[in-house]
């Protein structure tokens, strides 16, 4: 069921959140003080195109993550985040939309301090 879940997710909405992450990491790989950053992009990515399969663990937190993620919010977190959160929002209207809009909103949290959690298979 979960491989389902997975191509739908991609089909009905999942590509657009995915094709964000990968946009980011492109740009912010072009420069090398953004290199840290495009590749937790990457990995965000990867949590995107297949989100079902997979739990968020935070770590623990230390001046470099709040940082980074400091930085994250004011350049393109804000945006990737409203994104999912609206995006969660319109798949929670009908009742056969609220897993993906579970996964949105999980997805909307990560967008905002990517730095310090990472993606296991649950």
């Amino acid at each position: 069921m979960k491989t389902l879940g997975n191509i739908l997710w991609f089909l009905f909405g999942g590509f657009l959140l995915w094709l964000e992450w990968v946009l980011a990491g492109i740009l912010l790989c072009i420069t090398i003080v953004g290199i840290p950053a495009g590749i937790q992009c990457f990995k965000i990515a990867g949590l995107c195109a297949l989100p079902f399969k997979k739990e968020i663990i935070h770590e623990p937190i230390g001046f470099g993550n709040t940082f980074f993620n400091i930085l994250w919010i004011m350049v393109f977190g804000w945006e990737i985040a409203l994104t999912a959160l609206l995006s969660g929002l319109l798949w929670c209207i009908t009742i056969v939309g609220i897993p993906f809009g579970k996964q949105f909103f999980k997805l909307a949290a990560i967008s905002l301090f990517p730095f310090g959690t990472k993606a296991v298979r649950a």
